[in-house]
């Protein structure tokens, strides 16, 4: 036990001073803040300067850890941190433990104050209220497609994407009962039901199945009705005390959603960004492709196009673009110039960190 002991006695000591250095680290961070202050600015949580934290991490880590573990750690480091200088606020589609949840806990740690929503209306208005900070809400997802909600609401915000979380996602049954046979219905939100479509009809024909506002909602609601289960994220079978009857029931092992993080001010530039605009075009021939033609000759990679129908008027469109790159970087800068120049509407959504899988 000699050479046992003699390592926990040494962990001891690093434990000391790791714990030293915490609390050296969060005095300088509260110097910055107290700088920030005293210069007029707000801005305590600055995502660049966050992302730039990590890559450097990634770079210089030699292991044992994986740079996904020294992620989390220094994740929670930051999150709490910044609680001292400021404690943000986050607005999401709730209750808690649903995938916008755990996609907000992944980007600012569990040290912030999470204020759940009954709507993704809900939570674009807590945002420009100033009720919250920040603001996570489901995009799309690989399988499924675009959550058209979203969508809409951002053609009527005056907020910014400051932010991506693209979460690989995974859907569980969950029930107060031990048997699968004994569930007679089964609660979810429409994408989860979308998502785990054949499943279901292999292995559940039978149960009739009910949409609810929410994966966290169905597994409240199956915590407290016999006979029924949900289709929900494992974190609410703790949250909620169910038993889990099947593992990872989504159709496709590709199943991922991509999350936008909503505020009120502009990120800065990123070692790398993504750029997410709105525009309108004629209704004539060609018009669409005039627009596109300035990403081209700029040599800017567009990364997705989206239609969504106007409201308002039969067969003419609004059109969803992300590419590559920061909106003040020089030819992206020209190209949206061009484009509003062409265009019938034009709107800058954000230009913000491009998001890495999790």
């Amino acid at each position: 036990m000699g050479k046992i002991d003699d390592f926990r006695e040494r962990i001891d000591a690093i434990d000391v001073n790791i714990l030293k250095l915490l609390n050296k680290r969060a005095t300088f961070a509260l110097g910055i803040g107290h700088e920030k202050m005293k210069a007029g600015k707000n801005n305590f949580h600055v995502p660049h300067r966050e992302k730039a934290i990590f890559k450097r991490l990634e770079k210089i880590n030699t292991g044992p850890f994986k740079n996904k573990a020294i992620f989390s750690i220094f994740r929670e480091i930051l999150s709490a941190t910044l609680s001292l200088e400021k404690p943000l606020t986050i607005a999401y589609l709730g209750p808690e433990g649903t995938f916008s949840h755990l996609a907000g806990i992944h980007e600012f740690g569990k040290s912030v104050l999470y204020q759940p929503q009954k709507s993704i209306e809900d939570v674009f208005k807590a945002v420009e209220k100033s009720m919250t900070d920040y603001g996570i809400v489901p995009v799309e997802n690989s399988i499924e497609g675009t959550v058209n909600n979203t969508l809409d609401m951002l053609i009527q915000t005056t907020l910014n994407v400051t932010g991506e979380i693209i979460m690989s996602v995974s859907h569980y049954l969950l029930s107060l009962e031990k048997d699968m046979e004994k569930v007679k219905k089964i609660y979810s939100h429409p994408q989860p039901i979308a998502q785990c479509r054949s499943w279901l009809k292999e292995n559940l024909p039978r149960v009739k199945i009910h949409e609810v506002s929410s994966t966290s909602k169905a597994s409240e609601l199956a915590s407290k009705r016999p006979f029924t289960a949900s289709i929900a994220g494992i974190a609410t079978s703790k949250i909620y005390g169910l038993n889990i009857l099947a593992k990872r029931i989504e159709d496709s092992a590709n199943n991922v959603t991509r999350f936008l993080v909503i505020g009120r001010e502009m990120p800065q530039k990123s070692d790398k960004n993504k750029t997410s605009l709105l525009f309108s075009v004629k209704h004539k021939p060609g018009a669409l492709f005039e627009v596109l033609s300035h990403f081209a000759k700029n040599n800017i990679n567009l990364i997705k196009i989206e239609s969504r129908p106007l409201k308002n008027k039969k067969w003419e469109y609004l059109f969803f673009v992300d590419i590559e790159g920061y909106y003040k970087d020089i030819k992206i800068d020209k190209s949206i110039a061009e484009i509003e120049n062409s265009s019938l509407s034009f709107k800058i959504l954000g230009s913000y960190p491009m998001g890495k899988e999790v």
